[in-house]
């Protein structure tokens, strides 16, 4: 078969300009933009939000790899007001001291100067929580507070989790000064329960679980983020495609996005306009998953009655 000039410049193209997008609509960056309100997600955002906005001290979000948490954490802060000051933690391999400065230095305590000299260096733990003490107490007369968002909590130090609990102390006889989100996957929940985290876990007054997308949401998921992604794009997958998505995803995001890019890479490569079943076993198995494969081979044979396609 010839390969026509025009062909090779189509397929030296990426996908995104294929197929007309002003970015790529399955990046794996937690940008807010792109998250999906499905009724998991929704419900643990409102919950979040209230329990901040409440002052109820300490909050749990938990979910499984690649659910979404860090873009829930990210949806969550934009949605705060100016009269929270926000610290959001993506390092959990911290000291109780580090932690401590990487608090201070958000709040805009002390500066990314004083940091780097080492200044800081000798201040001990009670030196360091005496200062965001002060601070945070100074916010009360115009109605202020501190938000700490801790990421991948699931990897914290007993030192640490202790230190967490005494930051939870941090309060006058009517409102909590600082309020506290621990996030992580599954096992956090099982690591908050061990009986030297009692007195921690007792302070925990959310506990909100990401769950993996159902076939429904999928689909959702797939024609939202394609629309995020710019009005110029013109694509479909068939609902057979979304099936054997499902059954490779196990409807967590991460996955879907990477099985999507690529198979969009694959489509782009051959001019299609329709991601079909075979694009996505074969994007499934370069990322090591499994897909019913057989069944994808009689699903491509059916009536496509029921697809979707996106169009600007």
């Amino acid at each position: 078969m010839r390969v026509t000039t025009t062909q090779t410049s189509r397929r030296s193209l990426q996908y995104e300009e294929f197929y007309g997008f002003a970015q790529s609509p399955f990046t794996l960056a937690p940008d807010p933009r792109f998250l999906y309100p499905s009724p998991s997600h929704e419900e643990a955002i409102r919950l979040l939000l209230q329990t901040i906005r409440r002052r109820e001290g300490v909050a749990v979000l938990s979910g499984d790899i690649g659910t979404g948490k860090t873009t829930v954490c990210r949806t969550v802060l934009e949605q705060l007001d100016m009269t929270l000051f926000t610290s959001l933690v993506l390092n959990p391999f911290l000291s109780a001291e580090e932690l401590l400065r990487e608090i201070l230095l958000d709040f805009g305590v002390v500066s990314r100067a004083a940091v780097r000299s080492g200044r800081l260096t000798a201040a001990s733990q009670h030196d360091l929580i005496s200062t965001l003490h002060e601070f945070l107490a100074s916010l009360l007369p115009i109605g202020a507070s501190g938000v700490l968002i801790i990421d991948e909590a699931q990897h914290l130090s007993p030192e640490v989790l202790e230190g967490i609990r005494v930051l939870s102390n941090l309060e006058t006889n009517q409102t909590k000064l600082l309020q506290i989100v621990l996030v992580g996957q599954l096992n956090l929940l099982q690591l908050l329960q061990r009986p030297e985290q009692r007195q921690l876990d007792q302070r925990i007054s959310l506990r909100a679980v990401l769950s993996p997308l159902g076939r429904l949401d999928l689909e959702a998921y797939v024609m939202h983020r394609l629309a995020v992604a710019g009005e110029m794009g013109q694509v479909a997958f068939d609902s057979p495609a979304l099936n054997l998505m499902q059954t490779a995803s196990g409807g967590v995001p991460r996955l879907i996005n990477l099985i999507c890019d690529r198979a969009l890479m694959l489509g782009a490569q051959s001019d299609a306009r329709v991601i079909t079943t075979e694009m996505i076993n074969t994007s499934a198995a370069s990322l090591g998953l499994q897909t019913a494969r057989g069944a994808g081979r009689w699903w491509s044979r059916l009536p496509r009655l029921a697809s979707f396609r996106w169009r600007p």
